[in-house]
């Protein structure tokens, strides 16, 4: 019987509530946050659908970024922290300060909590927005070593996770006295929503296309990588001694853009395609590569395929 006990930060989002799920599958005591505790019903709703029936080892806690109300007593006793909130707006802040300050500050105050308390590994969930918008190189790969460029012009969300990540390694590098942080950096998550809780990118990708209020395949293309393994890959990343001090990039093969999983559905669920708009193809020149290898390699993890990713979203929203 597993004995350790986890926090998972942001415990009704999309990947804390499937990472949750797998902790507790896996015998973990786990105690998670949230902004208002008139919540939890929403993550044991959640977690009853995914299969969950005692709720005796999940532990909840009223805390929120900005403030450091709370964050002592999540922490205590725990062994590993898994800090995956983070702000993410629906349209852009009128000031990019709004998100970029409590993202910084937040991930701050969640690895001091964590180094007071003892914890022995904090995995840290950051983005690919703080890897891949340095250099629009025709054939560049993007791996672990690539980073964001603040200095240029960025939306607020991709410099927000570009200046928390860099803040937690400064922090763990200068102040953090033997706390080990490890950070992961998906693309866009999709796969099954669970009791009703999704994503922005289901809300855009998915169910924007189905309804046909997504009718254009902009001048971009979108890393792929399916819930379910982005909380797998935490998992490994937390336990595994190959994993401390490093960061690794969660995506599976390839990208998409909004014109490949408009044609993805209408082939694979044609009954259900009726709305959705025919857009045109995005141009060759928008497809970035990015490289999975370092977790494959280093935590021996398994992605799904984007097109099976995308599938079930599809499905669960059905």
């Amino acid at each position: 019987m597993n004995n350790q006990k986890v926090l998972v930060t942001g415990g009704t989002g999309f990947v804390g509530i499937h990472t949750i799920l797998q902790l507790l599958e896996k015998g973990y005591e786990v105690n998670t946050t949230l902004r208002s505790l008139t919540k939890k019903e929403t993550i044991t709703a959640a977690l009853t659908a995914g299969g969950i029936t005692d709720f005796t080892k999940l532990s909840f806690f009223e805390a929120e970024l900005t403030a450091d109300k709370g964050w002592e007593e999540a922490v205590k006793d725990c062994d590993y922290v898994l800090h995956i909130a983070s702000p993410f707006p629906a349209t852009q802040p009128t000031n990019e300060d709004d998100l970029i300050i409590p993202a910084r500050d937040g991930a701050l105050r969640v690895l001091k909590a964590a180094k007071n308390a003892g914890v022995k590994r904090v995995v840290l969930t950051s983005s690919f927005a703080a890897v891949g918008y340095s250099r629009n190189i025709d054939g560049h790969v993007f791996t672990e070593e690539d980073w964001s460029d603040v200095n240029t012009p960025l939306p607020a969300y991709i410099k927000s996770k570009t200046v928390a990540e860099k803040a937690a390694w400064d922090y763990v590098a200068n102040e953090g006295k033997g706390l080990k942080l490890t950070v992961i950096n998906p693309v866009g998550i999709f796969g099954p929503s669970l009791g009703g809780i999704t994503s922005a990118s289901l809300d855009i990708a998915i169910t924007g296309i189905l309804n046909g209020t997504t009718n254009q395949s902009g001048e971009f293309t979108m890393g792929v990588v399916d819930v379910r393994d982005v909380a797998d890959l935490h998992i490994k990343a937390m336990t595994d001694p190959a994993a401390a001090g490093e960061r690794f990039l969660a995506n599976a093969d390839g990208v998409m853009s909004f014109y490949d999983v408009a044609e993805l559905i209408r082939k694979e669920r044609p009954d259900i395609s009726q709305n959705i708009a025919h857009m045109q193809p995005t141009p060759a020149t928008f497809y970035k590569q990015m490289s999975n290898l370092k977790a494959r390699t280093l935590l021996h993890w398994q992605p799904r395929s984007k097109e099976e990713a995308k599938l079930a979203s599809v499905d669960s929203l059905q």
